[in-house]
């Protein structure tokens, strides 16, 4: 089957989640107080800015290195990111089921803090499974959205052969992409992980040598932000799930 030419993958832009899990963090809370469901949180006012200066970044590469085709997570973050993203750019969006966020089963909407308190049995089991391996009740591990990760690659490199492709996504499919892409191990993407938070509009990528294989190109690549004086934000620094 033939490669891609080129991929990226862009996390999604500051959502209110992510304000509301740092300050649920910062001030020792169990639950994340939010009234939207994963799938509709919003993006807040420093995430779309964070987004239209994605959009500079693409509109600033030579026409040979754009992408041609993106593909985002239905989730609204992510889809609002690739929206504005892509709002000066002739590059055709569609959606894909399989770019959503990791599922956190009963999980979802606590703090690590919370997860000990309410789910102390959990937290143990997680302890003792491994970060890559556990499955929250209701949700995934890490190898169950690599399976569908999996399929997505597939699907790209038989739909858009030598093409460049872009997707929007979610912190944890970064890692997953780098460990089904470059052949990690269950070790190193887990020593990833405790190196590195994916950051808001964060860019990895990865180009074709001369064998046609994808090389890593850039990893969480925030200076697009630095250089349009975009803010960074306090996400950066703190996960807005347990994942």
């Amino acid at each position: 089957m033939a490669e891609l030419a080129a991929l990226w993958i862009v996390r999604h832009g500051e959502s209110m989640a992510n304000v509301a899990a740092a300050r649920a963090e910062s001030s020792g809370a169990e639950l994340i107080d939010l009234p939207d469901g994963d799938a509709d949180v919003p993006l807040s006012p420093i995430g779309e800015e964070q987004a239209r200066a994605t959009g500079r970044w693409l509109t600033a590469l030579p026409p040979h290195q754009r992408p041609d085709v993106a593909v985002t997570s239905p989730y609204l973050r992510a889809v609002r990111t690739a929206e504005l993203a892509l709002e000066d750019a002739d590059i055709p969006l569609s959606r894909d089921e399989r770019l959503r966020d990791r599922e956190l089963g009963v999980l979802d909407g606590l703090t690590p803090h919370g997860v000990t308190v309410h789910y102390p049995d959990e937290a143990a089991r997680r302890h003792r499974l491994g970060k890559f391996y556990y499955r929250p009740p209701g949700g995934e591990s890490w190898p169950d959205v690599a399976l569908r990760l999996r399929g997505l690659l597939g699907d790209l490199r038989r739909d858009h052969p030598g093409r460049r492709v872009l997707l929007f996504g979610h912190d944890a499919l970064v890692f997953v992409l780098r460990y089904l892409v470059e052949g990690l191990t269950e070790a190193d993407v887990v020593g990833l992980t405790r190196q590195s938070l994916i950051a808001n509009c964060g860019i990895t990528g990865w180009a074709a040598d001369d064998s046609g294989r994808l090389r890593l190109e850039c990893f969480n690549d925030v200076d697009h932000l630095h250089r349009q004086g975009t803010r960074r934000t306090r996400e950066d620094e703190v996960h807005a799930k347990p994942v």
